[in-house]
């Protein structure tokens, strides 16, 4: 069971409009490195992690993936309200999706390719699966670095700012994560098993 807290992670208020931004930023909402596949791989891994610390921290950062779902959400709304005909003619990117979307927060990459499962993984192996997720921080992280280099509102780049050191305290944890299933597969003598099926 989740409890949901009326209030961001970090505070967001947009005062410009800017449909080109919203064109970037989206991939962090439904793009293959996003919050949406964090979120759902996380929470997804966690029912095969044997080990409880684990299914504690994939439950954990999972659930802190919806509230950075939820931050992208807020920031692509705030960058598309109220924007007039000609704002958004004068961005193809964005135009492309206003077409398909109108200002509706979907979830789709900058590239305009929307979400799919498929750009992520979750395999039932404590090693395979703690290794996607250190991959899966970084690759955010890099993403994040991308957004900032394109975007110059400071009311954009101090929440992406704080997203992105999110994603390096989540490389961290993962990493924790690791070295406590080696540490439990190395006092048994083996690693060429899976910890999560192989008894």
């Amino acid at each position: 069971m989740f409890n949901y807290v009326k209030k961001l992670q970090y505070p967001i208020n947009i005062k410009h409009p800017n449909p080109k931004t919203a064109a970037i930023i989206i991939s962090q909402y439904g793009g293959p490195d996003g919050e949406l596949g964090a979120s759902l791989r996380y929470l997804s891994q966690r029912y095969s992690m044997p080990y409880p610390e684990l299914k504690g921290l994939l439950t954990d950062i999972g659930v802190e993936e919806l509230g950075h779902l939820e931050m992208i959400g807020t920031m692509v709304y705030q960058l598309t309200k109220n924007l007039s005909e000609k704002e958004i003619e004068e961005n193809p990117n964005f135009a492309a999706y206003f077409v398909d979307h109108t200002t509706g927060v979907y979830p789709t990459a900058a590239s305009g390719f929307p979400y799919t499962a498929a750009s992520m993984q979750v395999k039932g192996d404590a090693i395979a699966d703690i290794n996607e997720d250190l991959a899966a921080e970084q690759k955010a992280r890099v993403t994040y670095d991308n957004i900032l280099r394109l975007v110059d509102d400071p009311d954009v780049i101090e929440p992406i700012k704080f997203l992105r050191q999110r994603e390096i305290v989540h490389y961290q944890r993962f990493g924790e994560g690791l070295r406590l299933i080696t540490d439990k597969l190395n006092a048994k003598n083996y690693y060429m098993t899976n910890p999560s099926f192989d008894k």
